[in-house]
C-alpha cells in the first residue's frame, strides 16, 4: 500500500463517530426505511483491500481502519463505486440513504462524497456534500442548502459527519448531522440505482462508512405499528460491539417517544437482537445492554420506566440470513412488542 495513503489514514485513528450530545438531536425527524436493500459497515472486508460488497466502476478505493470501525477510503480522482445488489433496478419509490463521510483538510477545494442516483446508465440527480453546502443537482436545476456552522468552512474537515437522504414520493430531504439542510419539494425522480463518487489526491484521502440503503421511511408507519402491537426498528443503531446509541438514531427515537406520550396506556417490551457474529453469551449480554440503553434514553425523554420492560435475545431470533450483510443488518435490531 502506498506510503502517502498510510499517512492519510493516521489522521483518522481514534476519531469517534460523533461527539454531539444526544440532546442536540431532540428535533431530528429523519426516520430510516424499515426494509434493508443494502448495508455495509465493512466489518467483513479486509483492511488494505477493496470493499467486498462494492463494484469498482472507476478510480481506486480501499478499506482501512478508523478508530474502532472500518471505512472505505477513496484514493484517486474520479472514483465511482456501486453497491452489489442482485436486482439491477433496486430503488423503490420511497427510500432512505445514510452514511458517514470524512474529508481531509488539505483538500479543501474538493467536494466531499457524492451520491449519484441513476437510471442504470445516466445520472438522474446528484446529492453532493462539501465544506459549505449540501447541493442538489437534477432536472429542476441546482439547489444549495447551507451547512450548519459546526460543520461549515474549516469546521467541516477531519471529522465524521452523518448524512441522511430521504426520498418520499416526489420529495427529497437531506440531513447533515441533526439538521435538515435541504428540501426539494417536487423532484422528477425515476432513478433505479445509485453510485457513490468522490475525488481524492495523493496524501489527502476522503472516506465514508456505515452505508445503509433501505426502503420506506415514514413516521406514520411507526405509529400504526405501535398501535397494532409490534414495531421492528432498524433505525436505532449502536457503536460497534457496544451499547452506545448513535446520535443519528434520535429521529426514530423521537418519533417513538412522541407516540408513547400520545398513547399513555401503551406498554412495551424493548427487545434487543444481534446478528450471529461473536459467541452466544456475549451477544445475549450485548443485546440486553442495548435494549436497556434504549429504555434509558426514552425514560430521559419523559417516558415512565414502568411502561418499558427489557429483554435481550442475542442471536436467537434471526429474521434475516446471517450469511449476507443485509441479513445481518436485519438481525441487528430493536423490537417493541406491546404487553
Amino acid at each position: 500500500m502506498q506510503t502517502y495513503f498510510l499517512l492519510g489514514i493516521a489522521l483518522l485513528t481514534g476519531v469517534g463517530a460523533f461527539a454531539q450530545d444526544m440532546k442536540a438531536y431532540q428535533n431530528y425527524d429523519f426516520v430510516a426505511g424499515d426494509k434493508i436493500i443494502f448495508s455495509d459497515d465493512f466489518q467483513d472486508s479486509q483492511v488494505g483491500e477493496f470493499g467486498t460488497h462494492w463494484k469498482l466502476k472507476e478510480g481506486q478505493a480501499v478499506v482501512n481502519k478508523s478508530g474502532d470501525e472500518k471505512a472505505f477510503f477513496i484514493t484517486k480522482f474520479y472514483t465511482a463505486l456501486a453497491p452489489r445488489v442482485k436486482t439491477p433496478a433496486y430503488l423503490p419509490k420511497d427510500f432512505t440513504v445514510e452514511f458517514d463521510a470524512w474529508l481531509d483538510a488539505g483538500y479543501d477545494s474538493n467536494p466531499g462524497v457524492r451520491v449519484e442516483f441513476t437510471n442504470g446508465e445516466d445520472a438522474v440527480i446528484t446529492v453532493e456534500t462539501n465544506r459549505d453546502y449540501t447541493t442538489f443537482y437534477g432536472p429542476e436545476g441546482k439547489l444549495n442548502g447551507d451547512n450548519p456552522e459546526e460543520v461549515r468552512a474549516e469546521n467541516y474537515f477531519n471529522k465524521w459527519i452523518h448524512y441522511a437522504i430521504a426520498v418520499k414520493g416526489n420529495q427529497l430531504k437531506v440531513y447533515v448531522n441533526q439538521y435538515r439542510v435541504l428540501t426539494v419539494p417536487d423532484v422528477t425522480f425515476k432513478a433505479t440505482s445509485l453510485l457513490v463518487k468522490g475525488d481524492a489526491s495523493e496524501g489527502k484521502p476522503m472516506a465514508f462508512k456505515n452505508f445503509k440503503l433501505a426502503a420506506g421511511g415514514d413516521q406514520n408507519l411507526i405509529g400504526k405499528a405501535f398501535t397494532d402491537g409490534k414495531y421492528i426498528s432498524h433505525g436505532i443503531n449502536f457503536d460497534v460491539n457496544k451499547a452506545v446509541i448513535k446520535p443519528a438514531s434520535m429521529g426514530e427515537i423521537n418519533a417513538i417517544a412522541n407516540i408513547l406520550k400520545q398513547n399513555p396506556s401503551l406498554k412495551f417490551e424493548v427487545g434487543g437482537h444481534t446478528d450471529s457474529d461473536g459467541d452466544d453469551a456475549s451477544n445475549l449480554k450485548l443485546s440486553e445492554a442495548r435494549a436497556n440503553a434504549v429504555k434509558a434514553q426514552l425514560v430521559s425523554m419523559g417516558i415512565d420506566a414502568s411502561r418499558l420492560m427489557i429483554k435481550g435475545y442475542g442471536e436467537t431470533k434471526p429474521i434475516g440470513d446471517n450469511k449476507t450483510v443485509e441479513g445481518k443488518t436485519e438481525n441487528r435490531r430493536v423490537e417493541f412488542v406491546k404487553i
